[in-house]
């Protein structure tokens, strides 16, 4: 029954997905998320810590393509920040590098409690490993220990490096979108082999934690698009919901 129920609501998922718009984000600011991807695949440091990856048994739900998604996103806010505020273009260069290693390493320690600072260290040690000047490893530790929401956050050490932890954020928010609704849902469920009803009595208390999102976007550019990014992801959870709360009569 829960495996029959919940192919049928990932395919109600994917099909009320396929009607939404591509969000706008990517279409206004399509050649730097090109600019940026190119990069992900060929940048040397890069490469040696998606590399790194490779050891590391991540927690299903956020594994490989959930960390490129949001290694790809911070570079492009970076880049799209920057200018408003005033960054030479070597520096923007640079942090955008920055902001992408601080995606790919973000969930590195996701399986366990108290993941962000977790990470955070582990990170630092997998930079240091790889002879990364200590003030980049700062900014890319710090960012991972302030990306979890409704959290204390800590002071970053300069401007730069708040708009890397800002961008971390914001990109890894992103995914409580539509991706959180028809991706990372069925695999979090399958992994803990959740039943059906348990789902749907949790369900719309975690649809308001995840509204609650739109407020706490901490880029400009963020600020201005995340909110569709959640609206999207809502307007499938809802679906979904009430196509569960049918199935479960």
């Amino acid at each position: 029954m829960s495996r029959k129920l919940y192919k049928k609501l990932r395919e109600t998922a994917k099909a009320v997905a396929d009607t939404l718009p591509q969000p706008a984000f990517y279409k206004k600011h399509a050649p730097i998320i090109h600019r940026v991807d190119e990069m992900l695949a060929t940048h040397e440091l890069i490469l040696k810590c998606r590399a790194v990856l490779d050891e590391y048994q991540l927690e299903c739900a956020h594994g490989l393509c959930h960390c490129e998604t949001v290694a790809r996103d911070a570079g492009a806010l970076i880049l799209i920040e920057a200018s408003s505020r005033g960054l030479l273009d070597a520096d923007t260069v640079n942090l955008c590098i920055i902001g992408e290693i601080a995606g790919l390493l973000h969930d590195i320690k996701r399986k366990e409690k108290n993941h962000a600072l977790l990470g955070s260290i582990e990170a630092e040690k997998i930079l240091a490993g790889i002879g990364m000047n200590h003030r980049d490893r700062k900014y890319i530790s710090d960012a991972i220990r302030n990306h979890e929401a409704f959290k204390e956050t800590f002071d970053a050490l300069d401007e730069h490096a708040q708009l890397v932890s800002d961008a971390l954020y914001d990109a890894d928010k992103f995914r409580w979108g539509p991706e959180n609704f028809t991706t990372t849902l069925w695999l979090i469920v399958e992994d803990h082999q959740t039943v059906p009803e348990t789902l749907h009595k949790t369900f719309r208390e975690k649809m308001k934690g995840i509204e609650k999102i739109k407020e706490t976007f901490r880029t400009a550019t963020g600020r201005r698009f995340g909110p569709e990014f959640i609206d999207q992801g809502l307007t499938i959870g809802n679906a979904i919901y009430d196509e569960m709360s049918e199935m479960l009569r």
